[in-house]
C-alpha cells in the first residue's frame, strides 16, 4: 500500500491545486484554491475559456470598469470551483480577496456574493468552504457567516496557537495552518537549517493545535497545509485533513513505507493542556509577540494580493 493510500485511510486528503487534471489523477476528497493557484491554472491554455466565460458574465451583470473587473474575478473563482466539484465528492475552498483581510463587512459581503453565484449554478453551500485570512477581522467575518448564514469557512494564513483558538471559539468549520511556511521562517531566521518530521516547527505547531482542539471537543477541524516535503506530511498522519500539492501527492503515491497514525483524539484526551480564551486584545498581543506569525501573515496577505492583481491584469486584457 502506498503512503498516499495509507494517508487516505487516516485523514481526508485534499488537492492543493486549481488544475483539474491533477485532481482527477489523485482522486482527493476535497480541493482548495487560492489566488496563486488560480493564477497558475489560468496561464494554462486549456483553461483560457474559463477566463472568457467569466469576462462575458461580468459584462452582463456589472457596469463600470472596476465593477466589471471585480465581477469577472469573483466569477473566475466560481467557475473554477464549479469545474473542480465535478471531479471530487467533497468540497472546494473558494477564497475571498486577500485585500479585504482587514475589513469584516466587505469580507462578509464578498462571501455572500460568491455563495449566491454557486447556488444559482445549483451548487449547495454545503459543498463550498469560504476561505478567509486569519486576521481578527477575518475571524469575525467567519463567525458571522457560520452563525447567521450557515456558510462554512476555511481560515487560511494561520501560523500560531492564538489564531487557532480564536477560530475555534468562533465556531469556524476548519483552519488551514501553514506547516511549510512556518518551517521556512525558522530556517531563515535561526541557526537550525534542517528538521525531521518530529522537530519541524510547523509540524509541532499543528500537533499542538490538533491536540488542543480534540482535548476540548471543538468542532473546528484542522487541515494542515503548505507542505515543503513528504516528511512533514508523515509527521501529521491522522490530522483531520491534509491539503497537498500535486507534486507531493505524486511522491506519496510512489512511496510504500509504513506511515503510522501520529495524531488521534484518544491520545489528545490524555494530555494535560490548560484551557485558554482569546479576545481581541489577547489575539493582537500574541501576534505582536510572535515575530514568525506576524511576518508570515503579512507576507501571505501581500503575496495573495499580488497574485490577485496579476490575475486582474490577465482579465483586464480580455475586457
Amino acid at each position: 500500500m502506498s503512503v498516499l493510500e495509507q494517508l487516505k485511510g487516516a485523514s481526508v486528503v485534499v488537492a492543493d491545486t486549481g488544475d483539474f487534471n491533477a485532481i482527477k489523477e489523485f482522486q482527493p476528497t476535497d480541493a482548495t484554491t487560492n489566488p496563486s493557484l488560480i493564477l497558475a491554472a489560468s496561464k494554462m491554455e486549456q483553461y483560457a475559456a474559463l477566463i472568457d466565460q467569466s469576462v462575458a458574465y461580468a459584462k452582463e451583470h456589472a457596469s463600470g470598469h472596476q465593477e466589471v473587473l471585480q465581477a469577472a474575478m469573483d466569477r473566475l473563482f466560481v467557475v473554477f470551483g464549479k469545474e473542480i466539484l465535478k471531479t471530487i465528492p467533497g468540497r472546494v475552498s473558494t477564497e475571498v480577496d486577500a485585500r479585504l483581510s482587514f475589513d469584516t463587512q466587505a469580507s462578509i459581503d464578498r462571501a455572500l456574493g460568491l455563495i449566491a453565484q454557486y447556488e444559482k449554478e445549483g451548487i449547495s453551500k454545503d459543498r463550498i468552504l469560504i476561505k478567509l485570512a486569519s486576521t481578527w477581522e477575518g475571524i469575525r467575518a467567519a463567525k458571522f457567516l457560520e452563525s447567521k448564514h450557515g456558510i462554512h469557512c476555511n481560515m487560511t494564513l494561520l501560523f500560531n496557537f492564538e489564531q487557532a483558538v480564536a477560530c475555534a471559539e468562533s465556531g469556524v468549520t476548519l483552519i488551514s495552518p501553514f506547516v511549510g511556511r512556518i518551517m521556512d521562517w525558522f530556517v531563515k531566521n535561526t541557526d537550525q537549517k534542517a528538521y525531521t518530521r518530529k522537530d519541524d516547527p510547523g509540524v509541532v505547531s499543528v500537533t499542538r493545535i490538533f491536540n488542543y482542539y480534540k482535548k476540548y471537543d471543538y468542532k473546528t477541524q484542522v487541515m494542515a497545509a503548505s507542505f515543503r516535503n513528504t516528511e512533514e506530511i508523515k509527521g501529521l498522519v491522522g490530522c483531520d485533513l491534509l491539503t497537498i500539492s500535486p507534486a507531493l501527492l505524486k511522491q506519496l503515491a510512489a512511496e510504500t513505507e509504513l506511515a503510522p497514525v501520529v495524531l488521534s483524539t484518544s491520545h489528545a484526551k490524555t494530555l494535560d493542556l490548560p484551557k485558554v480564551s482569546i479576545d481581541e486584545k489577547a489575539f493582537r498581543w500574541a501576534l505582536n509577540e510572535d515575530a514568525m506569525a506576524t511576518e508570515k501573515l503579512a507576507e501571505g496577505i501581500r503575496n495573495f494580493a499580488k497574485d490577485a492583481r496579476t490575475l486582474e491584469k490577465l482579465i483586464e486584457a480580455k475586457i
